[in-house]
């Protein structure tokens, strides 16, 4: 019934070659090996390993295995079927050669014991190292046997029914310690700039530490029900052989899962201490201002995302190269080729060189920062990423705009600490230009000192007089500053209260002027010969 398995472990024990190991052992898949060098295969019988047997080179080493597979399953069938409880097995000479071994089952050949078998296993006596294995099959077959009965199975059954319960318990145990540890989210209001910017990076801390924890709760879970499930097939000899096709079949495969899970813990890790030493770096910052409060919220949003895509970008890189070097292929030429390719690309790839290294600049001299609001040549609007390479911006028509950043030359910053409203005012030639003065300032004094607005408006409006004389009349410059994005809300405010108080006031706002003169053909007929024209206005 599938008692017996043969599994075919092709180890190098004389090279440098890639391994393959046995059920929880150390090896790897097989690999060809040099003709000169011999390779040799444990022979298993129920999952168990009884001896190794070696040839000169794979295709050998496979015949051979399959020839001795054959006669132990019939020699092994044969007395599992049988009353005796004993079974002969001993070792004899090789009638063809002296020097060989022939291990005798019940007067059945097995096989043959070479001297190179004896040697690959650090035995120089062939007649002691074929009694080493007559002696170990012997007591593998009764074992084997044994385990075939009735009492044992059922022992083993109740073994497997505590195994069981035993996953569900600490399944439910894993369950119960993942909601636990959720942690509840830190309250956001009537917090200072510089404490919501420490909220916000404690709260990703949380986030990625409750991160790694799910993952290791799910990894436990697996382990919980993928390691019990194969102990409790190790239990019985029918089922035995199942974990080691299981781990043959699937090892490179869990090598590969658990390098990607050891890779993605590491990178949540890196996010948590990129977290944890920014907001060590806010909170040991003395805040002179609120301006440098909310700058320093807008830098720490755009640093922290730059720092946290250079840390998942160099793990995914060495999981990457870990990933490979645990499937058993040579990285050495793979990183150097890497670097000749690098050069290659590097000259190739000038202005990504000169877009990283402008990008960096950007965020180290502190030009602009995620949130900001930006002028780049032609293109303006609200920075909603920034990496080392490109800047992208979202424009008042919605549109999304990339720049690479080696072509940011010269870049205006609507919004780096504080913001201004820059408002011209028209009256008409006509109007009490004191009077409107002292107006045009109470209203913005008005406006600073409401609740609504004083947090928005960062000194007393400045009305800085008659700018100019234009077609509209006398233009009034008055100056909010503000806090930073915020002028424009101020400035539509500002317009609506001047227009409301203008109009009880009586002070007009004109409209465009322009001075039309009219000459009736009868003047030009009596113009002077000097050519000197006059003019009528109408």
């Amino acid at each position: 019934m599938g008692a017996i398995a043969l599994t075919i472990l092709v180890i190098s024990p004389a090279s440098a070659q890639i391994t393959i190991p046995d059920i929880f052992g150390n090896s790897n898949s097989p690999q060809p090996s040099p003709s000169s060098q011999p390779v040799d295969a444990w022979v298993r019988l129920d999952g168990r390993r009884l001896f190794k047997i070696t040839a000169t080179d794979r295709n050998s080493l496979l015949q051979r295995l399959a020839t001795v597979e054959t006669r132990l399953r019939t020699i092994s069938q044969q007395y599992f079927a049988g009353n005796a409880a004993d079974i002969n097995v001993e070792p004899q000479l090789n009638k063809n050669n002296k020097n060989s071994r022939d291990i005798v089952v019940d007067n059945q050949t097995l096989l043959t014991i070479t001297p190179q078998d004896a040697k690959l296993q650090g035995e120089s006596d062939v007649d002691k190292y074929a009694q080493t294995i007559a002696t170990s099959l012997e007591q593998e077959l009764k074992t084997a046997k044994q385990e075939r009965q009735a009492s044992y199975l059922r022992t083993q059954g109740a073994i497997a029914g505590g195994i069981l319960c035993g996953m569900v318990l600490t399944s439910w145990a894993i369950r119960r310690w993942q909601h636990r540890i959720k942690l509840p989210p830190i309250p956001m209001a009537t917090m200072s700039t510089s404490d919501a910017v420490s909220t916000q990076l404690s709260q990703q801390q949380q986030r990625n530490i409750q991160e790694i924890r799910q993952r290791l709760s799910q990894l436990a879970q697996a382990v919980v029900w993928g390691g019990g499930t194969l102990l409790i097939l190790r239990l019985f000899p029918y089922t035995r052989i199942v974990p080691v096709w299981l781990f043959m079949v699937l090892k490179d495969p869990m090598m590969v899962g658990l390098v990607a899970l050891g890779t993605y813990v590491v990178i949540r890790l890196s996010y948590v201490l990129i977290d944890r030493s920014t907001s060590v770096l806010v909170n040991n910052t003395l805040m002179l201002t609120q301006e440098d409060s909310l700058r320093l919220q807008l830098r720490v949003a755009t640093i922290s995302g730059v720092t946290k895509s250079i840390a998942t970008l160099s793990g995914f890189t060495i999981g990457a190269l870990v990933a490979l070097s645990v499937l058993g292929v040579n990285i050495v030429p793979i990183l150097t080729g890497a670097s000749l390719i690098g050069v290659g690309i590097s000259l190739a790839s000038q202005n990504l060189i000169k877009d990283a290294i402008n990008g960096f600049l950007i965020i180290l001299e502190d030009q602009y920062a995620i949130g900001d609001v930006i002028n780049v040549g032609t293109f303006g609007g609200l920075v909603e990423n920034l990496n080392l390479r490109i800047t992208q911006l979202r424009d008042s028509e919605g549109r999304l705009i990339t720049i690479p950043n080696s072509e940011i030359k010269t870049v205006a910053n609507l919004s780096s600490r504080w913001s201004r409203a820059d408002l011209n005012i028209p009256i008409s030639y006509n109007t009490d230009i004191d009077a409107a003065l002292n107006l045009i300032k109470s209203i913005g004094l008005g406006m600073d000192g409401e609740t609504q607005w004083q947090d928005y408006i960062l000194e007393p409006p400045q009305v800085l007089g008659v700018e100019q004389f234009s077609d509209r009349g006398l233009m009034i410059r008055v100056w909010i500053k503000t806090q930073p994005l915020k002028q424009w809300e101020v400035a539509r405010e500002y317009r609506r209260r001047i227009k409301i108080a203008f109009d009880s006031a009586g002070i007009d706002i004109p409209l465009p002027q322009q001075s039309v003169w009219l000459n009736e053909p009868g003047e030009l007929s009596k113009a002077p010969n000097d050519g000197k024209k006059l003019p009528k206005e109408r």
